[in-house]
């Protein structure tokens, strides 16, 4: 008998320390925790977490269970209005609105507007872009750019998807009225976390453009392009995207760095600078063109 309950002990005391009731969890930290998950901000529940692992190793595991069970019912809350969402709901963005306007020894005046539009779907995200800069010096027009562009992602898991892609442009100034680009591939978010983002896409397109000259190409073209957000801080975001068309005859390669800080809410001020080159512009026109802007962002 003895040697029966010597055999058998360790399962017993394993036994008494599974249905053990967990530690409670501190006051504290669980005033904390709860703040967090009343934010609705899964960052900050993550950092709770993480702080109460350090600062109460024994209640760390009750912490995380709270935390996971939270998380669990907002993706089943999350997926639940997905489904029952219509085609106009669930679009969020950002509009931009900036301008400027000079008098005395120079005459200048100008403005630019962006609207970015996400949809974030079960199987499919949809992105909608429009953008337009205009500028004026001592009468005449020297900048008059527009862009619209569409995008849907089909997910394949949590990180890969495959993409389409199609885009308008028009922009005298550079050396074409009308510029056409249709590509789709395969995309990638490398990085995904509450404070950075890092989304890479590759893939073929095809290009039609109608220069000013009158001179029209049309070409198969490789797409590429980067998309990278860092929150640096709760009020301030730091941008960085970058696309390129490489092709036979004229490619363009196009970067646009932005920094926005918030101001109150949803409204923050942001300074941006975009650079864009082509490596066969018109006769007359310049390979590289940069703009800076300054504009105040509404997020909703």
């Amino acid at each position: 008998m003895r040697r029966l309950l010597l055999l058998f002990a360790p399962m017993l005391l394993a036994n008494g320390a599974l249905t053990s009731d967990p530690p409670e969890i501190p006051a504290p930290i669980r005033a904390m925790l709860d703040a967090a998950i009343a934010s609705g901000n899964e960052g900050d529940v993550a950092t709770v977490v993480k702080l109460a692992r350090s600062a109460d190793p024994a209640s760390g595991d009750a912490v995380a269970a709270v935390a996971a069970t939270w998380l669990a019912t907002r993706a089943k809350e999350r997926d639940s209005t997905i489904r029952q969402a219509g085609a106009f709901d669930l679009w969020r963005g950002r509009a931009e609105l900036g301008g400027y306007m000079s008098t005395g020894n120079t005459d200048t005046s100008g403005a630019t507007a962006v609207i970015d539009l996400t949809r974030e779907g079960l199987n499919w995200r949809h992105k909608l872009r429009a953008q337009g800069d205009y500028q004026r010096n001592a009468g005449i027009t020297n900048r008059e750019y527009l862009l619209v562009a569409y995008e849907p992602n089909l997910k394949v898991d949590d990180r890969r998807y495959v993409y389409g892609a199609a885009q308008f442009e028009t922009d005298r100034f550079f050396g074409y009225t009308q510029r056409y680009s249709a590509s789709a591939g395969a995309g990638y978010s490398a990085i995904k976390s509450p404070a950075v983002t890092l989304n890479l896409e590759l893939g073929p397109a095809y290009r039609y453009t109608h220069f000013t000259d009158d001179n029209v190409e049309s070409s198969l073209a490789a797409r590429g392009s980067v998309d990278f957000d860092w929150k640096l801080s709760p009020g301030l975001t730091l941008r960085q995207d970058a696309s390129a068309y490489v092709q036979r005859f004229n490619s363009t390669i196009s970067s646009t760095s932005a920094l926005a800080a918030r101001v109150i809410g949803p409204l923050s001020a942001q300074f941006s600078y975009t650079v864009q080159y082509e490596s066969e512009p018109p006769i007359g026109r310049v390979s590289t063109d940069t703009v800076s802007r300054a504009s105040l962002v509404y997020t909703f």
